[in-house]
């Protein structure tokens, strides 16, 4: 059945104009973001089909080129359908993440975090262009005094979330936050594998007892 088989009283925008978002289905709201069917399908159905195979959080997760796959899908209502998340995914993080541009507000968001674990934790804080925090991310957690990175699995995720720049931070549960020799040789590592791919690492943060070290305000970076 095509949209304009269906009764105007009961298609999509019309009932949108008429009670709002609020009453529609999910695939009724992403038949209106899709605008168009398919061949044999019109955008409600094809909208059921989507979710009831993926699911939102799914579909979401999915990239352009595997969304294509799906029938359907061309390059056009694949971009729509990626647009509409990220500006959902931008809402979300605008008005519940904090902007983070100096290592003493790095240190006021990490601390309640980082200072009282007995074991060294490694966190990647992922900032967008304007220094607002996408995500925070667990790198890795060790035993006492020992931790262990693997600078592939965080550039991986950093390219992921399509994060321009990041901080990486971890505590020091002696509290003493002056970094060690491999603390050094792992920010020098990281810094310049950014550069290489293209994502700054503005910052390291060490977490101590009431006290911090950054890696930028020593002129470390």
């Amino acid at each position: 059945m095509k949209i304009l088989d269906i009764p105007p009283e009961n298609r999509p925008r019309e009932r949108f104009l008429r009670g709002g978002a609020d009453g529609l289905s999910d695939a009724e709201l992403f038949a209106i973001i899709l605008q168009t069917g398919t061949f044999g399908e019109n955008a409600v159905d094809l909208s059921n089909r989507l979710i009831a195979a993926h699911g939102l959080e799914r579909l979401a997760a999915l990239s352009i080129q595997e969304l294509q796959a799906i029938k359907g899908i061309g390059p056009a209502k694949a971009m729509q359908i990626k647009a509409i998340f990220e500006l959902n995914k931008r809402v979300r993080t605008a008005s519940a993440s904090p902007t983070i541009k100096t290592a003493r507000e790095a240190y006021a968001y990490l601390c309640p975090k980082l200072e009282s674990l007995d074991r060294e934790c490694f966190v990647v804080l992922h900032l967008n262009t304007r220094y607002r925090l996408v995500k925070e991310e667990l790198i890795s957690l060790g035993i006492i005094d020992e931790t262990v990175l693997h600078p592939r699995e965080l550039f991986k995720s950093a390219i992921k979330e399509g994060t321009s720049k990041f901080i990486i931070a971890h505590n020091h549960p002696s509290g003493d936050p002056n970094p060690s020799i491999n603390d050094k040789r792992t920010t020098r590592t990281l810094v310049e594998a950014g550069k290489i791919i293209g994502i700054s690492v503005i910052d390291h943060i060490i977490v101590g007892k009431n006290q911090y070290y950054s890696f930028r305000d020593k002129n470390q970076l």
